[in-house]
């Protein structure tokens, strides 16, 4: 004979059980897949090297639906050298791919300031896509106290 508390045991772990099983297996090999991906669609796989690029972003982050960044690029902004493009990724966004700018040397400088959504606490990462073909970036740890980009069904 089962009991009551037998009964609401065995329910219960149906219900987790099925809610476990909608989840996609691993979401951050996931969300880690996306953000590699779209890396390299920008970069075409090319080698992405540390410096040239500032991020500002506040380290802490009360709400993640609105988070002001601007990203500096160190370059003379001349017709031989200047910044073709500035890229933003975000390891934990269901979507990684933040924003991309296209530049020429008429901009007169590398700077690029908007607002971003910002799910969770992670990587932000900005890249620079240079006139000669070189990639150059700069990477920023943010803890963001409440989380935006919670739409259903993604990841």
């Amino acid at each position: 004979m089962t009991t009551r508390r037998g009964f609401l045991l065995a329910l219960g772990s149906i219900a987790a059980g099925d809610a476990l099983a909608q989840l996609p297996p691993n979401i951050a090999a996931l969300r880690q897949a996306a953000l590699d991906e779209g890396v390299r669609k920008v970069t075409g796989g090319a080698q992405v090297r540390p410096g040239k690029v500032k991020l500002d972003i506040p380290p802490l982050i009360d709400n993640g639906n609105t988070v002001p960044l601007t990203v500096t690029v160190e370059s003379p902004m001349t017709e031989a050298d200047h910044v073709k493009a500035i890229h933003v990724f975000t390891e934990k966004n269901p979507q990684p791919f933040v924003i991309g700018a296209h530049l020429g040397p008429r901009a007169g400088r590398a700077k690029l300031a908007t607002r971003a959504r910002i799910a969770d606490t992670g990587k932000v990462i900005a890249i620079a896509e240079m006139s000669d073909g070189s990639f150059w970036s700069d990477t920023v740890s943010v803890v963001v106290t409440l989380s935006a980009c919670l739409e259903d069904g993604l990841i």
